[in-house]
């Protein structure tokens, strides 16, 4: 197999952006791209790769290393973050700095994050420029806010108290991943995503034992295989009667970019509506702060 041209290296909110950028270039992609949630590069990495080391904060330790490990591979190098250790590393090595907007939550940060792996694709001579495209799509974003706002509140309706499980499959499965991470974060609750067909081999079978107290949502997309499709109906026909509900999205828009980002919106939305009803404030993270710090701390002593 060919080794990956690009390599997006992050965690969290600051990854997302490179598995929503794949998603939309997939089918304009010439080279493999990859993102790496890890503390380095994979042992068959080649030398001399594009990578993009994306952290909001800059002090994300496993984007730190593997900032670290790209240099020792020759790595085209380009950073994206607004301050920190990272940034102080990139400005001492003269690697680029991508400078994000400070004070928001890196989940937050998406959009930015989107076009730092979009145009480190470029770069790669992996995929087109897609300017033009996100342009057209913040435009189609604008224009149908007010009609995901109501989308949204409807689909958290249809979920109240049960527990989501989001499927995806091709395009949408990062959209699948980024609903349920969103959820966690902003609602505080747990919630879970598959990919089609994969969850048809195992995961189905466990739908006997929900007894309501899950519910799934399927997100489709118009250029999925046709046997995809077909098996987004038959899964959620299996499913049904053990479902507290089945919903199903279609994501919205005139090629893969717009309807990648659409379908983010979506379901950023819709966690804050769920965040709203269970009378939660989604912006803070105090879970995830408590355990940063404690693992910052070299005895593990709380």
């Amino acid at each position: 197999m060919e080794a990956p041209a690009a390599f997006v290296c992050g965690m969290g909110g600051s990854a997302i952006g490179g598995d929503l950028a794949v998603a939309a270039l997939a089918d304009r992609l010439t080279k493999p791209m990859m993102v790496v949630r890890s503390y380095g590069l994979p042992s068959w990495a080649p030398a001399g790769p594009a990578v993009l080391c994306s952290s909001y904060s800059g002090d994300t330790e496993e984007t730190l290393a593997c900032y670290a490990a790209a240099e020792a591979l020759g790595a085209q190098r380009l950073v994206a973050t607004t301050d920190g250790e990272l940034a102080d590393a990139a400005r001492g090595d003269r690697v680029p700095v991508i400078g994000l907007p400070a004070g928001l939550q890196p989940r937050a940060a998406v959009g930015y994050m989107f076009c730092c792996a979009a145009e480190l694709a470029a770069l790669a001579l992996a995929a087109p420029r897609i300017n033009t495209e996100i342009d057209a799509a913040a435009s189609h974003l604008g224009q149908s806010f007010e009609a995901a706002e109501a989308r949204a509140r409807t689909i958290a309706a249809e979920i109240g108290d049960a527990t989501p499980v989001i499927y995806g499959s091709d395009m949408t499965v990062p959209v699948a991943y980024r609903w349920k991470t969103q959820v966690n974060e902003n609602a505080k609750v747990p919630a879970y995503w598959g990919t089609l067909p994969e969850a048809d081999h195992n995961e189905i079978e466990g739908w006997s034992g929900a007894d309501g107290r899950f519910a799934a949502v399927f997100i489709h997309d118009r250029d999925q295989h046709p046997r995809e499709r077909r098996r987004f109906e038959l899964t959620a026909k299996s499913i049904s009667p053990y479902a507290a509900a089945v919903i199903e999205v279609e994501a919205e828009g005139e090629n893969r970019t717009e309807r990648v980002l659409h379908a983010v919106i979506l379901g950023d939305l819709l966690s804050i509506e769920l965040a709203t009803a269970r009378g939660v404030e989604p912006m803070p993270v105090e879970s995830i702060d408590a355990f940063k710090r404690e693992l910052g701390r070299p005895d593990g002593s709380s």
